[in-house]
């Protein structure tokens, strides 16, 4: 098998099957909850007025794709022990066509010079506080 990339033929002598997602994985079954990561940096959190400043700036270019529920964006401890999801942010929409939009919207857009990444995130570790996954 031969591809053309960029002007140059490159032969595989092998035919490699894609990974297929698996129903229900992780990131792949849609909910109302998407989880950004790549966005902060843990230091611009520390300062209470910059964390609403970006807390704020989230809120209001998130909301754009639909009616949010939620925002829950960690912030690290005052004791310097690890917190759980710090430098991510959560959005629960109303419903899972807004999450949808909103994660087609965001992943990949730029945020203070950071490359988004959103992906979707399951509802039940968002209702507990798991904010590690």
């Amino acid at each position: 098998m031969a591809y053309l990339i960029e002007g140059i033929e490159v032969k595989c002598h092998k035919q490699f099957k894609r990974p297929m997602l698996q129903p229900g994985a992780i990131g792949t079954t849609p909910t109302k909850v998407l989880c950004l990561t790549q966005v902060v940096i843990e230091d611009e959190l520390k300062d209470d007025e910059n964390y609403e400043d970006i807390l704020e700036d989230m809120k209001a270019e998130c909301g754009k794709f639909g009616r949010l529920v939620n925002v829950i964006f960690p912030r690290p401890n005052n004791d310097g022990n690890p917190a759980s999801g710090v430098g991510k942010v959560f959005l629960e929409y109303a419903d899972t066509e807004n999450a949808t939009k909103a994660r087609a919207g965001l992943n990949g857009r730029k945020f203070g010079g950071n490359q988004v990444v959103a992906k979707i995130y399951p509802e039940n570790k968002f209702n507990e506080g798991e904010y590690d996954g």
